[in-house]
């Protein structure tokens, strides 16, 4: 591998290590949960990280895996997280999704063990897309533990996400999908918030949601590289000015050969991602 892959790969793995505590630090992601991202150059596989809460992720903690969620190289000793199939079925699925979260936000979570629907009530939350489906493990497994661990229930799971980019897993959680790592953060911090707030105003009123029309000419707007620059940078000086950045330098052995420590995330991951993605 070349210097300049392997400086890529650096950088993505920056990147992703970024993500996972910029979404922790704006209260998405907590002890659990995870976010991955496909490869840029081999489509049939993926990164995440080992077993670690998401705030405390490094670059050096992510590993590379293929869509059946087998690791390509992982040391024996490393613990892997139980429920990467959430990540490698939906990938097989969406040939559109270049990152996935798994998360288990608490403005989320009411609406996974109620009637209410999800919906979005203000423009960022436009994000979310038009449908947000449910999907409820009991109804293909039975009672289970309610965790997603084998390829049969990762594949249910990505079945009911279908062509949209948020599914609510019954008593259990949230799953997101996005095009590139910059959009699956700003669509998983935004739509936590849309929860919030329609909880909020359901207190006190009646809430009168998005159309349909609102919501398809929102997202666009929302989700072009403008705002999702904007937003990035936002979230990414919040964690340095906590003292939470992940730590810079080459992340694995292989890329000793690599003179320049992995870029933050920005501008050039977005690009670079939809390049990749009007190729398909």
């Amino acid at each position: 591998m070349g210097s300049n892959a392997l400086a890529d790969l650096a950088a993505l793995k920056y990147d992703l290590a970024l993500a996972n505590r910029m979404v922790a630090h704006e209260g998405v992601l907590d002890a659990f949960g995870h976010i991955s991202i496909r490869h840029p150059e081999k489509p049939d596989r993926y990164f995440l990280s080992c077993s670690r809460s998401p705030e405390l992720v490094t670059p050096a903690d992510i590993y590379e895996f293929d869509l059946e969620s087998q690791p390509v190289s992982v040391p024996a000793d490393v613990k892997l997280y139980g429920e990467r199939v959430i990540h490698g079925c939906i990938y097989q699925a969406r040939r559109d999704v270049h990152a996935v979260v798994h998360h288990h936000s608490g403005s989320m979570l009411p609406f996974c063990f109620t009637d209410r629907k999800l919906v979005a009530v203000y423009h960022l939350g436009a994000s979310m897309g038009v449908e947000v489906p449910v999907w409820d493990m009991r109804d293909d497994f039975g009672e289970t533990n309610l965790i997603v661990k084998t390829p049969e229930e990762g594949r249910s799971l990505a079945t009911a996400l279908g062509p949209n980019w948020i599914v609510l897993m019954r008593r259990h959680g949230v799953t997101v999908a996005g095009r590139t790592l910059p959009e699956v953060v700003f669509r998983s911090i935004w739509a936590a918030r849309n929860a919030e707030y329609l909880l909020r105003g359901s207190e006190i009123g009646n809430v009168t949601p998005l159309s349909r029309s609102e919501i398809e000419q929102a997202e666009a707007y929302n989700l072009a590289p403008g705002p999702l620059g904007r937003s990035f940078e936002y979230w990414t000086r919040r964690l340095e000015k906590a003292g939470e950045l992940p730590p810079k330098g080459k992340p694995r052995a292989e890329a000793r050969s690599v003179k320049k420590p992995a870029t933050r995330a920005g501008v050039k991951t977005l690009a670079r991602a939809k390049r990749k993605s009007s190729r398909r």
